[in-house]
C-alpha cells in the first residue's frame, strides 16, 4: 500500500469550515462589502487578541508596513534599518513610503536581525528600525528597544509571520510604535485572499492610518491628504472573525508539533534554528542543511523527501539585498543571511498535520542523514 502524500500546507478549511461558510453567507445576504460592520468587529476582536488598543484592517501586510511608515512621516531622505532575511515585501514597503531600506545582517542562531548589526547601521538619516519576527519567532526586542531608545528611533514591527507570538512575554506588535500583520492565506491566521492589519497603542497614529488607507479621507469625498486605497473587505473580515477563535488552539498545536520535530532532529547535519523565546508560534518549521559548502545538500534532501511523498518549500532562496529590485539603494552585503538562504528548508507544519505524518517526515530526514553519513 502506497502512503498518501504529505502536502506542505492544505489551504482548504478544516474544522472551521462551517463557521467560515456561515460568515461568507452573512456578508452576502447583508449586501455590505467594504468598510462595514464585519471590519469594525474584526478590528476590535483582533486588537483584543493582540493585546493592543487599536487595530486597523488594510489590504495587505505590505500596505500595513508602508502605511505605518507614512503615518510616522517617514519618507524621502530617511533610512529604515531592516533585515535581509524575509519576504522582499518588508523592504518593498519601506520603498513604497519613499524611504531607503538599510540592511543589517542576522543573528545566525535565531535568524532574526542582529541588534549589534542594527547599532552599527545607524546614521544621521535613520528614522526607524523594522525587525521581522521571522518564521513565527520574535526578534531580540529588548536589545532592539535599547538601541532605539539610545538613538531616538521608532520601532515598526513586521508581525506578518507571528500572529499571537510574544517576545519576553510581551505581545508582538505592541512593543514598538505599531505592528503590521498579514492575513495572506498561508499565514497562521489566513483569509481567502490578501488582507492585513496595523495594531498600535497610539490613538493619533491609528486615526491617521485609518485616513490614509481610505484615500486620505476625513469623511466621504473630503480628502485631507494623499492616501491610498487599501481596505480590508467585509468578506475577508468575516472569514477572519470566524477563524480567530480557533487561533489559540491552532497555535498550541503548532508548538506541540515543533517540539516533536525538535526532539527527533538532534544531529548537527540537519538542524532547526534556535528557539530563543518560548513565544515562538511556528509559522514555519525550517531546518538548516549545510548549504553550498556541502554540495547543495538542501537540494538533495528536498529530492529525497519528494520521493517519499513529502512536499517542502524554500523560504527564502535569495537574500533581499541580492534582489535586483534593491540595486538602486546600494544595499550592503549580509553574508550570514546569505548562508541561511543557501541552506534553509521548510518542512510541513500546520495544525492539521497528524502525529504519524510528522513521524514520517522525521523518519525520512533521518534516512537522509544516515545515507549522508554512509557516503
Amino acid at each position: 500500500m502506497i502512503d498518501p502524500q504529505i502536502p506542505f500546507l492544505p489551504l482548504t478549511p478544516g474544522e472551521d469550515a462551517g463557521a467560515v461558510r456561515a460568515a461568507i453567507d452573512r456578508v452576502v445576504s447583508g449586501g455590505w462589502f467594504v468598510l462595514g460592520p464585519e471590519v469594525d468587529a474584526f478590528e476590535s476582536e483582533f486588537a483584543d487578541a493582540c493585546r493592543a488598543k487599536h487595530a486597523i484592517g488594510v489590504g495587505s501586510g505590505t500596505d500595513a508596513l508602508a502605511l505605518i511608515l507614512r503615518a510616522l512621516d517617514i519618507g524621502p531622505g530617511d533610512e529604515v534599518i531592516t533585515t535581509p532575511l524575509s519576504a522582499a515585501y518588508t523592504a518593498l514597503a519601506v520603498m513604497m513610503a519613499g524611504a531607503r531600506p538599510v540592511f543589517a545582517d542576522i543573528d545566525p542562531q535565531r535568524c532574526t536581525i542582529d541588534p549589534e548589526a542594527v547599532n552599527a547601521a545607524v546614521t544621521a538619516r535613520t528614522r526607524a528600525i523594522l525587525p521581522v519576527h521571522l518564521y513565527g519567532q520574535a526578534a531580540d526586542m529588548p536589545a532592539i528597544e535599547r538601541i532605539a531608545s539610545r538613538h531616538a528611533l521608532a520601532i515598526v514591527e513586521d508581525c506578518c509571520q507571528a500572529h499571537l507570538a510574544t517576545a519576553a512575554g510581551r505581545a508582538v506588535g505592541t512593543i514598538g510604535v505599531a505592528g503590521a500583520f498579514s492575513f495572506y492565506p498561508t499565514k497562521n491566521l489566513g483569509a481567502f485572499g490578501d488582507g492585513g492589519a496595523v495594531v498600535t497603542g497610539d490613538a493619533a497614529l491609528a486615526a491617521r492610518v485609518r485616513r490614509l488607507r481610505n484615500g486620505g479621507q476625513t469623511h466621504r469625498y473630503h480628502h485631507q491628504e494623499a492616501g491610498i486605497n487599501s481596505r480590508l473587505d467585509e468578506i475577508q473580515a468575516a472569514i477572519l472573525r470566524a477563524r480567530l477563535p480557533f487561533l489559540p488552539a491552532w497555535t498550541a498545536r503548532r508548538r506541540a508539533l515543533a517540539a516533536q520535530y525538535r526532539a527527533t532532529l538532534t544531529t548537527a547535519s540537519v538542524r532547526a534554528p534556535e528557539e530563543a523565546d518560548n513565544g515562538h508560534v511556528y509559522h514555519l518549521f525550517v531546518v538548516r542543511t549545510g548549504g553550498a559548502a556541502a554540495g547543495d545538500r538542501r537540494a538533495d534532501l528536498q529530492r529525497h523527501l519528494k520521493t517519499r511523498g513529502i512536499e517542502t518549500l524554500v523560504h527564502y532562496p535569495v537574500p533581499i539585498p541580492r534582489q535586483p529590485a534593491f540595486a538602486s539603494v546600494g544595499p550592503a552585503d549580509c553574508p550570514r543571511a546569505t548562508a541561511v538562504c543557501d541552506d534553509v528548508l521548510s518542512l510541513p507544519l500546520h495544525p492539521r498535520l497528524g502525529g504519524q505524518e510528522l513521524t514520517r517526515v522525521a523518519t525520512a530526514v533521518a534516512e537522509f542523514q544516515g545515507k549522508d553519513r554512509r557516503e
